[in-house]
């Protein structure tokens, strides 16, 4: 992808920290404030009310429906400070790639209506930092690890799921095909039927563990990538992942981003992520996981009756970082209201 010039002077750490310092920019598009609360969200979350909350990716148990969405999360440790990490029903940490990444050049993040725009580009510090360093401090947490991987050939994505096979600690891989194959001519791995198939297979057998296939939005149709990885042995879906789109300056008459285009977040997507969502679920037979704009109880739950069996909080834990907590006492909260005893039962219940 084609990128603006670098910017000088510019640290992208320090131009990243800048979101938390424009969060009144957020505040009236539904991601923060009033936005962030729901009816089904109780004051004082009760406990032992003889709710289930488990849910079942295949072979992988989650205690509750909710996990973060990767890229949004870093690895745990930003977010232990403001919420007790083994409440969520899973972690899954940011993407890894075998070697590090430094990730795209500064301006990388822009605010937009209702959403945020990001051209991170997979920063991570590569698979033996993540072993090595990241990983003891996961262990620690009870909630299954959900480790998200990236590779720029079919033979990379092998590599990582097999290291990371062997590694203690690791409940399941998530696969994300939103990358170019450089061997390819830079063809997005996951806008091509047959190369997310083969990535899919490639990953299935180097590793033991459930594997969960990440799908992008921008497609013609969904439902067709969503069942060739399935025909390939994929265990579950996550859907979806970011929409392109840009921004323009148009003080300096520049791209908003140095790499020019990024990917939309935020609940500005949610009615696409939730379309999305409902129709794969009725395509495969695996289970699928609800992404893409969800900041309340409600979003959730609307994703299940559209057919997820569970459900990931991005953008919104940037602005409220007990976002995901008050998501998971929301959803208990409903089932209390509606006399329901377990959350499965909302699970594909939309009445149609």
């Amino acid at each position: 992808m084609e990128q603006a010039e670098k910017r000088p002077g510019v640290n992208p750490k320090e131009e990243d920290e800048k979101l938390g310092a424009r969060g009144k920019g957020l505040a009236g598009t539904g991601c923060a404030g009033s936005g962030l609360k729901s009816r089904f969200t109780p004051q004082e979350p009760e406990t032992g009310a003889g709710v289930n909350l488990e849910v079942q990716l295949g072979d992988l148990t989650l205690p509750n429906p909710v996990m973060p969405a990767s890229g949004t999360f870093g690895f745990g440790e930003e977010y232990a400070p403001f919420l007790d990490l083994n409440r969520l029903g899973a972690l899954v940490v940011k993407t890894i790639t075998l070697e590090p990444t430094p990730g795209n050049p500064p301006p990388r993040l822009m605010e937009t209506p209702s959403g945020l725009l990001n051209s991170i580009g997979l920063q991570n510090p590569g698979l033996e930092v993540f072993l090595r360093e990241k990983l003891p401090y996961l262990r620690r947490f009870t909630p299954p690890l959900i480790v998200n991987i990236a590779g720029r050939t079919v033979e990379e994505y092998g590599e990582l799921a097999a290291r990371l096979s062997a590694a203690e600690g690791i409940a399941a891989l998530e696969v994300n095909i939103s990358c170019p194959n450089v061997r390819e001519g830079g063809i997005v791995f996951g806008t091509v039927p047959e190369m997310a198939a083969r990535v899919t297979a490639t990953v299935k057998g180097q590793t033991h563990l459930p594997v969960i296939v990440k799908l992008t939005p921008n497609v013609t149709d969904i439902t067709v990538l969503a069942r060739a990885v399935e025909d390939a042995g994929a265990d579950a879906l996550s859907l979806i992942n970011t929409l392109q789109g840009m921004a323009i300056d148009l003080e300096t008459r520049r791209p908003a981003l140095a790499n020019i285009v990024g990917g939309l977040s935020g609940p500005a997507i949610k009615p696409v992520a939730l379309c999305a969502v409902w129709r794969v679920a009725r395509a495969v037979k695996i289970p699928v996981i609800g992404m893409g704009g969800i900041v309340t109880a409600r979003d959730a739950l609307e994703f299940l009756l559209a057919g997820a069996r569970a459900v990931a909080v991005g953008t919104a834990g940037l602005v409220n970082p007990r976002a995901i907590i008050e998501v998971i006492d929301g959803i208990k909260a409903y089932l209390q209201e509606q006399g329901l005893q377990d959350v499965n039962e909302l699970v594909g219940a939309l009445r149609i």
